[in-house]
């Protein structure tokens, strides 16, 4: 009869190697599964509630504007473009410039985007720079060297990684897809200028931290970093009454 794991209560037994294998293999999947857990509506609520306990300045975001909302983007190119077209711009004019393209070029493929011309891409609001960053990013998907349909399976590290592989694609851009996309709790995205002046608003500071400060401050956060990262957002556009696009 096969003997099963369970049998590990005598202290006289050892299991072979097969079990052993098994057992960490269980430790394994376990660590994965927990790793790649995404925020829900309702653990976006429960983490709000363990940050305060943690950090009573979030329950001031909470009393005065209550809850932010449950922001989060659909996986894939487009949304990629999007993050891209944000980089050290507004909110509003990425938007509209992102508008624009999908007025342009219906639906936002990476077949599509190649087609368009360097001017057309300036009319639209794409530096050339952004306009470098977008062809590399749709040469990648289209050359199979980024995998973007797998990402929701790794680790944050390991997406990480694999995103910015591709040229335009840094740390901050990367972690706001990870945050935004996958919905993973425990992402901070470094360099966030409007994260570092919601923290100096916030902790009523005589400067703007930095972003290695604002990081370093983040870790208190753990492991609800991203969590904090939407509690700040909400705070910041509240405050200057402004909505998320």
């Amino acid at each position: 009869m096969y003997r099963g794991i369970s049998n590990t209560h005598n202290n006289n037994y050892k299991p072979t190697v097969l079990e052993s294998e098994r057992l960490v293999l269980i430790v394994y999947l376990a660590g994965v599964c927990k790793m790649q857990e995404s925020l829900t509506p309702h653990r976006l609520q429960q983490a709000v509630q363990d940050l305060i306990k943690r950090d009573p300045a979030f329950a001031e975001i909470i009393n005065c504007y209550d809850f932010p909302p449950f922001w989060q983007r659909e996986p894939g190119f487009s949304t990629l473009i999007h993050i891209i077209l944000e980089q050290q711009v507004s909110l509003a004019s990425a938007h509209a410039a992102y508008k624009r393209l999908q007025t342009q070029c219906s639906p936002l493929t990476p077949e599509k985007f190649l087609k368009l011309t360097a001017v057309e891409l300036k009319q639209i609001g794409f530096s050339r720079q952004k306009t470098s960053y977008g062809r590399a990013l749709a040469h990648a998907i289209l050359d199979e060297t980024l995998d973007l349909d797998s990402l929701d399976t790794r680790s944050d590290q390991a997406v990480l990684e694999q995103l910015m592989q591709v040229k335009g694609i840094g740390v901050w851009t990367a972690n706001i897809y990870i945050l935004m996309v996958l919905k993973r709790p425990d992402i901070w995205p470094k360099g966030d200028l409007a994260l570092q002046t919601a923290i100096q608003q916030l902790k009523g500071l005589t400067k703007r931290p930095t972003s290695d400060e604002a990081q370093m401050m983040s870790e208190v956060w753990r492991p609800w970093r991203a969590v904090a990262a939407r509690l700040l957002w909400h705070f910041y556009l509240s405050k200057r009454q402004q909505v998320y696009p």
